[in-house]
């Protein structure tokens, strides 16, 4: 039975992470173990976990975390001080999120349809931006300094690379390799570089090289030509962004951090943050949280109790009669994932029977 530690954080974190959870265990059997960890944690200790968390978290067979942060805690303390440092101690290096239309979700795209999002983006996740690389000088004077380096490795660029590359093998033979090197005269070349030396390696593997400004207009004006993209840590966090506002809501929107090498934990997380405006109102869509449990159920080897979950998924929405107010309806959390749950039930003969993919 696979143990699985379970932060649900912050904010609407404690409403769908437990949701998630039913879905996960209507389909198998988990050892989940409840972490307090994050905004409350900090207010009463002054650290969002604790000095060991790394050491018992590596114990596990994955992470489950539902959202990290809240307005009584500086952004920068309350990520430095959970998310960041699991994905860097772990060498998380993949952070996987898909950003798929599906059927009944109304996308604000006019005129285009599930058939024409699809795609997947690979975003760099322990370097780039989110280095940490860099201080601030004269601080409270008219003369402050605040520099932020951003670190870019041969080695880490090369590995989300080649990920990236056997995933376009897998799928259509296509990856879009996101830079800005026009500008960054240094870390983008250096990724541009190193990308094109491992793609020698794919001959079967298209790779475009896109500016990451151009990159945005493309998502929008042409979906239907996006499908593997990698990226580095902030363009992809922000790309994958407006991926989720084109899949049809942040809500949906699902990611898993992966060590491939499985050395340690991955972890998986929907992407919406904590959401203070509707905290604690049982009104936050679970669909980004089962989704990434679906994920987390693939990575640990359950693939076919994976692919239940997400086919219930897609029944729900498709059936539109069960959706939380962000795409339009007005069910509670916990009623979306009944639904899920009720989906599975109903679907659970024909898997029984061998048509479970």
């Amino acid at each position: 039975m696979p143990s699985i530690a379970v932060i649900a954080g912050d904010g609407v974190g404690k409403e769908v992470i437990p949701a998630g959870l039913r879905v996960l265990e209507a389909v198998t059997s988990l050892q989940a173990e409840m972490l307090p960890w994050g905004a409350e944690h900090y207010a009463a200790t002054g650290v969002m976990m604790p000095g060991d968390a790394l050491s018992r978290l590596d114990r596990y067979d994955a992470i489950y975390l539902g959202a990290v942060g809240w307005p009584t805690v500086p952004d920068h303390v309350s990520l430095w001080g959970l998310l960041l440092p699991i994905r860097k101690a772990f060498q998380l290096y993949v952070n996987l999120r898909p950003v798929k239309l599906l059927p009944g979700v109304a996308g604000p795209l006019a005129g285009r349809g599930p058939g024409e999002i699809d795609m997947i983006v690979v975003r760099e996740n322990t370097e780039g931006e989110y280095s940490g690389a860099g201080g601030r000088v004269h601080a409270g004077t008219p003369y402050e300094v605040a520099v932020e380096a951003p670190v870019f490795t041969r080695l880490a660029v090369e590995r989300v690379a080649r990920y990236s590359l056997d995933l376009a093998r897998a799928r259509s033979g296509s990856l879009i390799s996101v830079t800005k090197s026009n500008a960054s005269r240094y870390a983008y070349v250096l990724w541009d570089e190193v990308v094109a030396e491992v793609a020698r390696e794919y001959p079967g593997v298209t790779v475009q090289r896109v500016h990451v400004d151009a990159m945005a207009a493309r998502m929008v004006l042409r979906p239907e030509t996006v499908d593997v993209v990698v990226a580095s840590n902030l363009f992809a966090d922000i790309l994958t962004d407006l991926g989720a506002a084109l899949q049809g809501s942040l809500g949906l929107a699902a990611s898993a951090n992966l060590d491939p090498t499985r050395a340690h934990p991955s972890l998986f997380e929907p992407v919406h943050g904590s959401a203070p405006d509707i905290a604690g109102q049982g009104r936050a869509n679970p669909m980004g949280a089962i989704w990434s449990g679906a994920m987390m159920l693939r990575h640990l080897g359950l693939g076919a109790e994976a692919a239940r979950v997400e086919d219930a998924i897609a029944q729900v929405l498709a059936d539109g009669a069960v959706r939380t107010a962000d795409l339009g309806g007005s069910a509670s959390t916990d009623e979306v994932a009944d639904a899920v749950i009720g989906a599975l039930r109903a679907a659970a003969p024909a898997h029984e029977a061998g048509g479970s993919r």
